[in-house]
């Protein structure tokens, strides 16, 4: 009756083993570290460049634990903080010797102390946060103004072109902030131009009006689309700051808006605050301009002759010197979207560009007269300019659709979608609010949060063993069972683990034994109505799993909601919440049950179980009040 089969025993055992191992990592803590990334977004660090940060810390003498390449950068682990500001020092001297041009982004950071054996088998720790493991947090503010003002320029220039390609002749656009007026000599060009405008521009809003013996057309931007534009400002700063994090290497950051036009950027295990403010508030603009293909250009691109007037000299992808012209022919101003595709006929990596009505038309222009030479697109980070890509133009382009394409791979065409899409904020942003937490504060409330489960733990387990004995041994064993498979699925999932989790992990607890408490009541209660001890066994869990069931679905749906609607610390909450109700009712349903099988279900004569005080109600004179079974 009371016997798992050896494929349940099987399970158990195997869920116990990977709790171990997916548990295990969380223990070892954290070692300084160092982070090299590119600097430059022509620039590309692969698993080649290893050796190059190996042979600068062996120039300098500092050794390191281990030296490797992950991701989008090259991480090394040192065992003191001395030897990783040591091994910053010396690799900042040998990746950039010109320190006004940096070359490579050299930042400190921390990283798992986990054996390699771990690591191996993707045993990796939780993601610590901010609160825990110590960092940098900031509180930036979107000139929303600068949006709209960027906004209104957009369209006045789409104006012009509108009324130039219909032509329609007006006595002088001017702007006044975000409105935008037009003079026309007579009321039926006035009309037309409103018809033509309303049309094409709805995001603004025309009204009539005289103006002396001209007649004036005022546009002013709607309020829905002034709204739209705010929204898309703040969400595309986002985007880039996300991109520029990522060079960081930061584990789990948060960078999330708060209210209308700020946004939060917390950076845990971040170090280097100067560093995190210079890669996060740095700008980059995209400019097109046209590659000089004469004799003279060919020589100074190589470095054997002086560059021409009027041209200047840049560094395309590969390293090789490109000169182009001054003249700029686009901005990123004008750019609306780049994807990343393929060519229809080759089926090569491309880049869609998608330009704006003023972007269309000279591309449309510059591209007629120009077939045959090269075009390049350059991205201007702190000053200093790169070619993206300079492709060869090969016949006009019109449309406001442009098509990249020549000597790309896949992974390039989305890195320079990306740059070209992402590469500059939309609105300018300043940091309002700064703070700093030291490890030290994170590691005090990773004791206090660690010591609070423990406690409340033990105080759970020394409460069950007095009061249900055998039994509340084998719930206990059961909740620790809880919180091994609770950490090692958080450590599975790579999620980030607050004082709200650890709160939450304490509340799993309570929730967790809770479980055990109705199952072993259940028991008690089949023993009191005179079962035997085996059926009260098997009777008291069949039972008690209906009612365990219905609590803790009800409880994983308020969970649920605090998850899709929370953010932030209550986000961190319901996460873990919501994994301890589904671990809880594996454990004390199915592990504890197992116990009990193992200990009780191989005797056939069982005569009573250790689970207490069973009271009975005395039905007649001479029985026993209350009997221990």
């Amino acid at each position: 009756m009371n016997r798992y089969p050896l494929w349940k025993y099987a399970i158990l055992v195997v869920a116990l083993i990977v709790g171990l191992i997916y548990t295990l990592p969380n223990f070892f803590g954290e070692a300084p570290a160092v982070q090299v990334s590119s600097a430059k977004a022509t620039l590309k660090i692969d698993a080649a460049f290893v050796p190059r940060v190996e042979q600068a810390l062996v120039a300098a003498g500092v050794k390191a634990d281990f030296v490797q390449f992950d991701g989008n950068s090259v991480k090394a682990r040192f065992d003191t903080t001395d030897n990783q500001i040591k091994g910053k020092d010396a690799i900042v001297k040998a990746l950039n010797p010109d320190a006004s041009d940096p070359s490579y982004i050299v930042a400190l950071n921390l990283l798992s102390r986990s054996p390699q054996w771990l690591s191996s088998m993707h045993a990796l720790p939780m993601y610590l946060g901010l609160d825990l493991r110590g960092g940098v947090h900031f509180l930036m503010q979107v000139d929303m103004k600068a949006a709209l003002t960027k906004k209104a320029e957009a369209l006045t220039g789409d104006i012009r072109t509108l009324l130039r390609d219909k032509n329609l002749r007006h006595a002088g656009i001017t702007r006044d902030g975000n409105n935008v007026d037009i003079r026309f000599r007579d009321r039926d060009t006035q009309a037309a131009a409103r018809n033509l405008l309303t049309e094409q521009l709805p995001d603004l809003a025309w009204t009539e009006a005289p103006d002396g013996s001209d007649f004036k057309l005022s546009g002013v931007l709607k309020p829905e689309a002034a709204r739209a534009v705010q929204e898309t400002a703040v969400k595309q700063n986002i985007t880039t700051l996300h991109n520029r994090v990522n060079e960081l290497g930061v584990a789990e950051p948060v960078i999330q808006q708060q209210g209308l036009d700020r946004v939060v950027v917390q950076l845990p295990g971040v170090q280097d605050t100067a560093k995190a403010k210079d890669i996060i508030g740095r700008t980059a603009t995209l400019e097109v301009r046209m590659v000089e293909d004469s004799a003279e250009a060919a020589a100074a691109a190589v470095g054997s002759g002086p560059v021409p007037f009027g041209t200047e000299r840049y560094v395309e992808r590969g390293g090789s010197g490109l000169i182009l012209k001054r003249q700029v022919i686009l901005t990123g101003e004008n750019l609306v979207d780049a994807q990343a595709g393929f060519d229809s006929q080759t089926q090569e990596p491309t880049v869609n560009l998608t330009l704006d009505a003023k972007g269309a038309r000279i591309f449309r222009d510059v591209t007629r007269e120009s077939v045959g030479k090269r075009m390049a697109i350059l991205l201007f980070e702190k000053g200093k300019g790169e070619v993206v890509t300079a492709p060869v133009i090969r016949s006009e382009i019109g449309g406001g659709r442009v098509q990249i394409s020549g000597r790309m791979t896949t992974m390039e065409a989305n890195d320079t979608a990306l740059l070209l899409r992402s590469g500059s904020l939309a609105a300018p942003m300043e940091i309002i609010e700064e703070r700093t937490i030291g490890p030290s504060l994170g590691a005090e409330n990773i004791a206090k949060g660690f010591n609070s489960v423990m406690y409340g733990f033990a105080a759970i387990g020394v409460f069950m063993c007095l009061y249900y004995l055998l039994f509340g041994v084998f719930s206990t064993l059961a909740l620790a069972f809880n919180v091994l498979l609770l950490i090692a699925v958080l450590s599975m999932l790579q999620a980030t683990l607050t004082l709200p989790g650890i709160a939450a992990i304490a509340l799993a607890l309570g929730m967790a034994i809770d479980a055990n408490v109705l199952i072993n009541e259940r028991v008690r209660e089949e023993l009191r109505n005179g079962a035997s001890p085996q059926v009260a066994i098997n009777t008291g869990y069949e039972r008690a799993w209906a009612t365990i069931l219905d609590s803790n679905v009800t409880t994983l749906i308020a969970g649920v909601a605090l998850l899709a609607f929370g953010s932030g610390p209550v986000r961190g909450f319901a996460i873990v919440h919501c994994l301890g109700i589904l671990t809880s009712m594996f454990s004390a349903v199915m592990f504890s049950r197992g116990l009990v099988n193992l200990w009780y279900g191989r005797q056939k004569k069982l005569k009573g179980v250790s689970i207490g005080q069973v009271w009975k109600p005395a039905a007649e004179p001479g029985t026993e009040p209350a009997t221990k079974a």
